[in-house]
């Protein structure tokens, strides 16, 4: 290791035996430095190892922050780590702040957020946090009111629109630049809704669905006397999307809907303001579906995925009455379509990469000393517990009929295969019993996932009786 990195090494060493007190008290003295502009490589580096070590103990800590910081607060339940591109209601993606902000610096109103700016760092650095957020709420509404005054003034110029795509310089400029002006214009609304939510909702349930009703009506009854321009629309909308984060089961928030309306029609519920809570957890549905597509791309385990979009399907289908034409039963429909389109073909190759693995070789095909690859082998195993969770999903992924016929392919030649592996191990010579050895092992985690545990210790208790009467049977011949 070289000297720098030892002395790194010593730092991370010496910040893990601080305690939390300590921790915070140094975070904030470092940014405190930052501010004041005295910047160096060795407070970067300790400010930068310090929140490793915070991270690695899930230890909150309050920071200094910035203006900018400060600035975004009233985004953080809305912003998401998603690329700029995306295209979730209501949210921003969190990438996508660092240039609005050099636009609203730049662009928008440069003098004034620079004097804004100066001003709230010296608020900070003076532990005047009143003075602080007072500044902070000046600039957010200087630049609330020129994003509104930029935003009409473009209208329905695509030309003008495509401009302030590049001066922003996220692609989504419009919307993220939408989403900002609502937020920062209900930011007092908002807070004290949030204020009032618990932290997390086992089951949204009847009670909980009263409360949270009353407590929309009486944010609504708000907005015509704090707010100028901001639909009631965006109220339930950014109200929605807070209850949704405190939620266990996020599409539990169609319930609202549904109860609002007093009914599971889906026309009588789209005549609703409420009806704002069925397209958000349809949109987030759809953006499962596409997180669905990246994972499986990139060859990553999407059990957890393909449950949490099971559960919106089919809490979609259970809650509400789909089965009239509507536009939700169609976004539903293309939904399902686009799960099983993306399922069927990883769902027919499990059954064949698992054959190849385990198929039986005779021994002059077999490297002496050679095992199965490791990297092979788990991937397998993900593909076999893949088609298992396919199984227990497959009615609301569209996946039946390929799932069961796949999941019959693989427990009828994991029933069979595994005797001839134990048959092959038994016999096998030094040259090729590393290898057998590594297929049967192989063979036994396949089966824990799809027969169990048990079936799965019965099937090593095996292989080590086919190695010990393969054992016995080679001595005599040595003799």
């Amino acid at each position: 290791m070289t000297s720098d990195g030892q002395s790194i090494e010593r730092l991370r060493e010496y910040l893990r035996t601080l305690k939390p007190a300590a921790r915070s008290m140094l975070v904030q003295e470092l940014e405190r430095s930052l501010l004041r502009g005295e910047e160096s490589t060795a407070n970067e580096l300790a400010l930068q190892e310090l929140h490793r070590a915070i991270r690695a103990d899930a230890q909150p800590v309050p920071r200094i922050g910035d203006a900018a910081r400060l600035f975004f607060t009233p985004l953080e339940p809305f912003l998401i780590d998603a690329h700029a591109d995306h295209k979730r209601i209501g949210r921003i993606a969190r990438i996508s702040l660092e240039p609005i902000w050099s636009w609203i610096g730049r662009d928008l109103i440069p003098a004034e957020a620079k004097a804004l700016s100066e001003d709230i760092n010296r608020a900070l650095l003076a532990d005047d946090r009143t003075k602080a957020d007072q500044l902070v709420r000046a600039l957010h509404e200087r630049a609330t009111l020129r994003m509104k005054e930029a935003v009409a003034a473009i209208g329905s110029d695509e030309k003008a629109r495509r401009r302030l795509a590049v001066q922003v310089g996220t692609p989504r400029a419009m919307h993220d630049l939408g989403t900002m002006i609502a937020v920062m214009s209900l930011r007092d609304v908002l807070a004290d809704f949030s204020r009032r939510l618990p932290n997390h909702i086992r089951a949204f349930e009847r009670d909980q669905i009263d409360a949270v009703k009353a407590q929309l009506d009486t944010a609504t009854a708000q907005l015509s006397s704090v707010t100028a321009g901001i639909r009631k629309s965006d109220v339930f909308l950014y109200a929605f999307i807070l209850v949704m984060n405190r939620l266990a089961a996020p599409w539990q928030l169609i319930r609202i809907a549904t109860r609002a309306a007093e009914s599971d029609d889906t026309a009588r519920v789209a005549e609703t303001p409420y009806a704002a809570a069925v397209t958000l957890v349809l949109s987030e549905a759809e953006n499962m579906v596409g997180e669905l597509r990246s994972e499986l791309r990139a060859g990553r385990p999407i059990v957890s995925m393909l449950k949490a979009i099971h559960d919106a399907a089919r809490g979609l289908r259970s809650e509400m009455d789909l089965s009239v034409e509507s536009p939700w039963s169609r976004q539903l429909m293309a939904i399902r379509a686009e799960v099983s389109s993306l399922l069927k073909a990883e769902i027919e190759a499990t059954p064949g990469f698992v054959r190849r693995l385990l198929r039986p070789r005779p021994a002059k095909d077999i490297v002496p000393g050679s095992l199965l690859d490791s990297i092979d082998v788990s991937e397998a195993e993900m593909r076999v517990e893949f088609v298992g969770a396919c199984r227990q999903y497959a009615n609301e992924l569209a996946v039946n009929e390929v799932t069961t016929r796949a999941h019959s392919e693989l427990t009828l030649y994991l029933e069979t295969g595994t005797k001839v592996l134990l048959d092959s191990l038994r016999h096998a010579g030094d040259a090729d019993r590393p290898f057998r050895q590594s297929q049967v092992d192989a063979a036994i985690r396949f089966c824990r996932t799809v027969f169990g545990s048990e079936y799965a210790g019965l099937l090593a208790k095996a292989a080590e009786v086919a190695v010990q009467t393969g054992t016995a049977e080679r001595r005599p011949a040595r003799a």
